[in-house]
């Protein structure tokens, strides 16, 4: 098991700045920095300690370019609707929308320089997926999934490391399963290109207040 490194930043420091960092440098990873990453996503809570996931770690320079083509054609077609709303929006607000496209449309241009791409699968036999009977859409399988993605970006933010959650790869899951040679029954559930960033990085993020997120006893009862 990876040592932790005695320089961790505390939980609150890397929850409070964990930023989507779509620019990253092609430089490589040290085996012992991603250990640590890696390890991080193994600790993280699943239904029944049952870890029904795992990670393809893609390195290779054929299967990253190939995932890129695959995330460049699902980002055009999402990138034309998300244009569509920052044009519609007021002038306080489109400058901020208008960053965070050209940073989406950067990774599509770049995506496969990341040197490292983290592929989340997950098997649905191992889950026990209490909701899946309920008249509406099932999530209770991917709480055994991404802890470990959270757990995952948490300790790259700790370790200096860019990333980012990206799923349009699932919508081209056929072509990722046989890139990847992911047997059945698994599934993705995310794609997480690492690398030290391009400029900055990580810095504080916005979030709704609690008050408007959390409340008491009873749905919509603010807390006071």
């Amino acid at each position: 098991m990876p040592e932790p490194k005695t320089t961790d930043m505390s939980l609150s420091e890397a929850m409070s700045t964990l930023r989507a960092v779509r620019r990253l440098k092609s430089d490589p990873i040290p085996e012992d920095v991603l250990d640590r990453v890696l390890q991080a996503a193994a600790w993280a809570p699943t239904g029944g300690n049952a870890q029904p996931w795992r990670i393809v770690l893609v390195r290779d320079p054929a299967k990253k370019a190939r995932l890129g083509e695959l995330y460049a054609e699902q980002w055009a077609v999402f990138a034309k609707g998300y244009q569509a709303n920052v044009e519609g929006l007021p002038e306080a607000d489109k400058a901020q929308e208008q960053r965070n496209l050209n940073a989406g449309n950067y990774l599509a241009e770049h995506f496969h320089e990341a040197p490292a791409i983290a592929i989340f699968c997950f098997n649905p036999k191992m889950m026990a997926i209490t909701d899946i009977r309920l008249d509406r859409v099932s999530v209770v399988g991917g709480g055994s999934v991404y802890t470990a993605v959270q757990n995952l970006l948490l300790a790259a933010r700790a370790e200096g490391l860019g990333c980012v959650l990206t799923t349009l790869l699932c919508i081209c899951e056929p072509e990722v399963r046989e890139l990847l040679e992911i047997p059945e029954p698994w599934g993705t559930a995310a794609a997480i290109p690492l690398g030290y960033p391009v400029g900055r990085g990580h810095g504080p993020i916005r979030r709704r207040s609690t008050k408007s997120l959390v409340f008491e006893d009873t749905f919509g009862n603010k807390r006071s």
